[in-house]
């Protein structure tokens, strides 16, 4: 039943978003799972659309919040203003009480305002003045940032970004794909019209369905050696690696690897993890918790390329009995 809906909000957003199956899917398991997602990619690859969408498919509140180099931390959360009427300061809330926020180009804003963001994916609360306001449930953060044209950009820390569940490279659509798309916008006819899917009560049952789905004890020892793998590759075998590795993978990689698999599971109709789960996850969850050296980026090697060779080279032993 629920992965019945979970393909009819997929389908829902496919009448929009063309050929970004792969980040739609990540946004789920987020939202399934209660993990913000970071999207980057050059412009014009429908990031904000599909999130956009997605907002319409479910039965949440949604905000749009674009970063600016001016944007104040008040200007998130909200502040305290003055009510000549009452003679007294009253709370006027910001557009981060919505259920999902769109933090459009994240790293166009300073660090104070990043962190006000950050803080309030990790409490699920904010403070204005001397109250503390709870947010509302589910809270999910979705921020979008551009690899390119830097300038007046505030990158963020590794530490800050670490907070994120995953981090997912959108690429560029196939020939066929793109066709589609400019087929589509150039239709002056073209109705982007949606209906919603899901709600609140339906996303709460879902999470309580993934956090069933087993997941046996050899599979949580290989997600541990895969993230040790990151932070001590010598003792795997791994010395060519290991001199473009600066900081491997924080604890959060294997909560996250853990989580991230278990939806996986479940949106493909099982109550328990196969390897191959956390192997599909495995490069959006750790990509941005591995830090690499100058020597990596000289030498043109990326994260992802460093995941992909853990990957083949931990062994896992697969007569073993999973369900």
């Amino acid at each position: 039943m629920h992965q019945e809906k979970i393909q009819a909000v997929i389908n829902e957003v496919k009448k929009v978003v063309v050929g970004q199956d792969r980040m739609v899917n990540r946004l789920l398991i987020g939202l399934f799972t209660n993990g913000h997602i970071l999207l980057e990619g050059v412009p014009g690859l429908a990031k904000t659309l599909t999130v956009n969408t997605l907002a319409k498919v479910l039965h949440l509140d949604f905000k749009r919040i674009q970063f600016t180099p001016d944007l104040l931390p008040s200007d998130l959360i909200g502040t305290m203003i003055y009510n000549q009427q009452n003679a007294d300061f009253e709370v006027k809330k910001g557009p981060i009480f919505a259920n999902i926020i769109l933090a459009d180009e994240v790293n166009r804003s300073p660090a104070k305002v990043q962190s006000a963001l950050l803080e309030a994916m990790q409490e699920k609360q904010v403070t204005i003045g001397e109250t503390t306001f709870l947010l509302d449930r589910p809270f999910l953060v979705l921020a979008t940032q551009n690899p390119v044209d830097q300038e007046g950009t505030y990158p963020l820390p590794e530490a800050q970004v670490d907070r994120f569940m995953m981090k997912v490279h959108i690429d560029y659509p196939s020939k066929t794909d793109e066709l589609e798309v400019m087929r589509r916008m150039t239709n002056i006819l073209y109705s982007s019209q949606v209906n919603a899917i899901l709600g609140k009560e339906e996303i709460f049952e879902i999470r309580n369905g993934i956090n069933n789905v087993k997941i046996a004890e050899p599979l949580e020892n290989y997600i541990i050696e895969l993230v040790f793998a990151t932070r001590f590759p010598e003792k795997y075998g791994l010395r060519e690696e290991a001199k473009y590795i600066m900081f491997g993978a924080s604890p959060r990689a294997s909560i996250n690897l853990n989580l991230a698999s278990r939806a996986v599971a479940f949106m493909d109709g099982r109550d328990y993890v196969l390897p191959e789960d956390i192997k599909e996850i495995a490069e959006d969850v750790l990509n941005h918790r591995i830090i690499i050296n100058y020597e990596a980026e000289a030498d043109n090697i990326s994260t992802r390329d460093l995941i992909h060779t853990i990957l083949d080279k931990i062994p896992l032993n697969k007569s073993i009995n999973f369900k």
